[in-house]
């Protein structure tokens, strides 16, 4: 088997898996926890909902705080939750803030030395790691994915999503940075790994890339109106909305949630509404 099993722990009936293994998309060891419903096989496969995580955080973090996997067990989901970013390099910056460099990749592919031979991820997370998971766990379905994430990892969703149209049957997000271009954190992070030009950059935000979507989007966003975040201008998801409506976009649902924060707490109230969201356009309810 391409993975390393590190632990398997007994929860809601079903396995989860924490996993490494050494990518040839980003040159380092990867981390990354599966969540594997009570039920699947390679006759009854599970379909998969991605979950992409935060600035900071590593796949333990939503999986011990997040309680996704409570609500996707009975309904026969599978959850996967991949790192933010590669891990073990020592390159020049990367460890001196926190919203840039390790654990803060943007989920995109770097163009921008140092970063551009590791930092990788869009194609790490869109065929390496699907390719790898699919041919070491078949009672997965390949066929039925679906992707979600929080804050850095709502813009991981929400721009995998809209560069990779058939690939996922939905997408949600909580507190997405839902236009990078435009806030302090997609400036810092996007002239960091490619560069100065602002042309290029927008091919990483999601608020531009709805502009020539077709379709329904399949989406979900929620984001608390007491997130400092959104208070901040980081996050910014009016935008995206405003440019999927100007677009003729249908079929997206952003909620603003009274008084909540950008905490796991946050993540956890509304995990069910997400889990479900996925299930539905899986073929599971």
């Amino acid at each position: 088997m391409a993975f390393t099993t590190n632990a398997t722990i007994n929860t809601m009936g079903g396995k989860l898996l924490k996993l490494s293994h050494q990518s040839s998309t980003t040159g380092t060891a990867m981390n990354l926890n599966l969540f594997i419903p009570p039920g699947a096989s390679s006759s009854a496969k599970a379909p998969v909902l991605i979950y992409l995580s935060g600035l900071t955080c590593t796949p333990d973090n939503v999986s011990e705080k997040g309680f996704l996997h409570a609500h996707a067990a009975p309904l026969g989901l599978a959850l996967l939750f991949p790192d933010t970013s590669p891990r073990g390099l020592d390159l020049p910056g990367e460890h001196e803030s926190w919203d840039f460099g390790s654990a803060a990749s943007f989920y995109i592919d770097a163009s921008r030395e140092p970063w551009a031979a590791h930092y990788r991820m869009q194609s790490y997370l869109t065929t390496e790691l699907p390719g790898l998971v699919f041919q070491n766990f078949p009672e997965l379905d390949s066929g039925r994915v679906s992707i979600s994430g929080h804050s850095m990892g709502g813009h991981g969703a929400l721009t995998l999503y809209l560069k990779n149209p058939g690939m996922y049957k939905s997408v949600s997000a909580w507190a997405p940075i839902s236009n990078p271009t435009q806030c302090p954190w997609g400036e810092k992070a996007f002239t960091g790994y490619l560069g100065e030009d602002r042309e290029e950059w927008k091919k990483h935000d999601a608020t531009e890339l709805v502009k020539g979507w077709k379709g329904p989007l399949n989406g979900l966003i929620d984001v608390g109106t007491g997130d400092n975040f959104y208070k901040q201008k980081q996050l910014l998801p009016e935008n995206f909305e405003k440019a999927a409506k100007d677009a003729g976009v249908d079929g997206l649902e952003v909620r603003y949630q009274e008084g909540y924060d950008h905490s796991y707490y946050f993540i956890s109230t509304f995990g069910a509404d997400h889990v479900k969201h996925a299930a539905k356009f899986l073929g599971l309810l």
